[in-house]
């Protein structure tokens, strides 16, 4: 059986100082809405990411994937889709699309996550209260 697909929507307005002299979007500003986007998610999701920090667990990047398809600009409105596919275990891979206000792809990426213990700095599975956020993958007994 195929596993769920879980989505979440943040949207982003460019502020001017995420831009170059031409008005762009720096590539690099990316990375930053697709993290804002994640934890908007888990937030949704009744989760902020301090107290999973503050309970021990830490979510630091892996990875990261980006495929620039086109530019944004100063005060466009971006919809950042958050996708999860698989339950999270020891990493967490998050899929992203970022469109703009006329509905075009602006760019598509990935970040792979690894949980990690806070105070031995090793790798660690996902803890149950993470895993509660995201009930849909609750094996069926």
């Amino acid at each position: 059986m195929d596993e769920p697909v879980i989505k979440y929507v943040n949207k982003v307005r460019v502020r001017y100082n995420d831009t170059d002299k031409m008005g762009i979007v720096y590539h690099g500003n990316y990375p930053m809405y697709f993290e804002v986007s994640r934890l908007e998610m888990l937030r949704a999701r009744g989760l902020e990411y301090r107290k999973m920090e503050e309970m021990g667990v830490m979510l630091p990047v892996s990875e990261i994937k980006i495929k620039y398809i086109r530019s944004a600009f100063y005060d466009d409105v971006l919809d950042v889709e958050v996708t999860l596919k698989a339950r999270p275990a020891v990493r967490v891979m998050f899929d992203y699309r970022v469109t703009n206000q006329k509905g075009e792809l602006i760019c598509t990426g990935s970040v792979t996550l690894a949980c990690v213990d806070a105070l031995t700095r090793r790798p660690c599975r996902a803890p149950e209260y993470f895993l509660d956020c995201f009930p849909e993958y609750t094996e069926k007994e």
